[in-house]
């Protein structure tokens, strides 16, 4: 009976504890749709605030920059070229490639053999000439002499016939020697006629002879310019090129020898498009001089040399588009004819610009700008000229602003934003960054501009003042690793 009656007491118990957790669980899920069934206002949306980097624009005279790539060739460049043939028996010292001659200084002798014989031979004729046109001139002489006799005789012959005419007027005479008379006064004017044509035939024979002295003269002047043109000369100081040239070959006329080059004398060759080229003419569509800067990278360091556009060509060229410019270089230390340099052409200023990063205008040619309430409203602009990574724009109201950089879709007109003005102005531009290098990086970059023969003493001594420095130009660093591969 024990055991029955704790039996039903533990199942009482089990039982009470069974509803108590089954109305516990009802209690739970009544609160539950109670609570999810309460009606409760939304919580108030905020509004996105959006950090931006901002530019203080400011009106300025800029100079645009135009930039193209063209090539250095020489004003100067004369072809060295034999007028006669023949064997070279002499070749100047400095006759090589590369060679700098001087002015006036003797680079190939030809041997002059057969041109001085020419020479002494037409000289020969020459004086064969000059003494023909003595001869033909004591043949005139003479000629003349004895035109004067005839003519003294023929004189004599008409009085001797004017007595006998008279004498038979007055009876004394015959007729038998009156026509005596007038037969030898006639010869007499036969004779001072063939003294005539005498004379005349010295005289050609005179013109003839001067004739064949003039010709004389000419083959002569000729054989002498033969003779001299064995002698090849420099015409100006310059450097040759293209030598392929030994002592004892044999050459033939016209042939070519080499090619001499002024390295001073040099220009640089580049072609613009038509748009740029039309910034370049002034009201009356003339070519304005603008300066000119031609750059030439040789392992890491930049060579320089200023100048001033001279000239454009005269046709755009067969399947060429633009314009051909050239320019005339000044000083150009390290510069050589068919380098292939980049130029940069100043076009002329502009007044009241402002220059902004690329990224701060739109497509629809307006820009934003921060109002007083950290606000963002668009403001208009006229794009003047894309410099890189720069525009050069103008707008009403724009000088002074802030100027959001790095636009994205997220921002517009309205939008309120949080200006990060030290940020932006603390970024470093590319060109003015500094690095601080290793001594092992520092050795490495030293030992590259030593080792280059191409870099100009002051070029070399510059950049290597740069590396001696604590902090170097992250530019220069770039540059001359590119060139290692580092």
């Amino acid at each position: 009976m024990r055991f029955l009656r704790q039996s039903l007491v533990g199942l009482f118990l089990a039982s009470v504890a069974l509803a108590l957790l089954v109305y516990a669980a009802s209690l739970v899920l009544s609160a539950v749709q109670i609570r999810m069934s309460d009606d409760k206002m939304p919580p108030p949306a905020r509004e996105r605030v959006f950090a931006v980097n901002l530019v203080t624009a400011s009106t300025e005279t800029i100079v645009p920059v135009m930039e193209a790539f063209g090539q250095v060739q020489s004003r100067r460049t004369l072809e060295l070229r034999t007028a006669m043939g023949g064997r070279i028996i002499g070749l100047s010292e400095n006759f090589e490639e590369g060679g700098a001659v001087t002015a006036g200084e003797v680079l190939v002798q030809i041997d002059p053999a057969n041109a001085q014989s020419e020479l002494n031979r037409l000289r020969n004729d020459l004086m064969d000439a000059e003494a023909e046109g003595r001869d033909a001139e004591r043949s005139l002489a003479l000629a003349r002499d004895e035109l004067v006799a005839a003519q003294d005789q023929a004189e004599l012959r008409e009085r001797a016939f004017g007595r006998q005419d008279d004498l038979q007027s007055r009876g004394v005479g015959t007729a038998a020697a009156v026509e005596v008379a007038e037969l030898a006064a006639a010869a007499a004017r036969q004779a001072v006629l063939s003294r005539r044509q005498a004379v005349a035939q010295a005289e050609a024979r005179l013109d003839q002879a001067a004739t064949r002295l003039a010709r004389a003269e000419i083959a002569v002047e000729s054989a002498r310019r033969d003779l001299a043109e064995t002698t090849v000369m420099a015409a100006f100081d310059g450097v040759l090129s293209d030598v392929d040239l030994v002592e004892g070959r044999l050459v033939s006329a016209n042939e070519k020898l080499a090619l001499l080059v002024d390295p001073h004398a040099l220009e640089v060759a580049f072609r613009i498009s038509t748009a740029q080229y039309s910034r370049l003419l002034d009201d009356g569509g003339v070519l304005i001089p603008a300066s000119v800067t031609a750059t030439l990278d040789v392992s890491g360091a930049e060579l320089t040399a200023q100048g001033r556009i001279s000239r454009d060509s005269a046709s755009a060229g067969d399947g060429q588009s633009g314009r051909l410019i050239f320019a005339r270089l000044g000083a150009a230390p390290g510069f050589k004819p068919g380098d292939f340099v980049t130029v940069s052409v100043q076009e002329p200023a502009f007044d009241n610009v402002v220059r902004l990063p690329a990224s701060a205008l739109d497509a629809s040619g307006s820009v934003l700008v921060i109002d007083a309430d950290d606000r963002l409203s668009a403001l208009p602009v006229n794009l003047i000229r894309r410099q890189g990574d720069d525009v050069l724009v103008r707008g009403a109201g724009l000088d002074g602003r802030e100027v959001v950089v790095g636009r994205t879709p997220l921002l517009g007109p309205g939008i309120q934003v949080r200006p990060l003005r030290d940020e932006a102005a603390s970024q470093p531009q590319p060109d003015q960054a500094m690095l601080e290098l290793s001594e092992d990086r520092r050795a490495q970059l030293v030992a590259v501009v030593q080792a280059n023969d191409r870099l100009p003493a002051e070029a070399k001594a510059r950049i290597l003042g740069q590396l001696a420095e604590a902090r170097v130009p992250a530019r220069l660093v770039q540059r001359i690793e590119s060139r290692i591969g580092g």
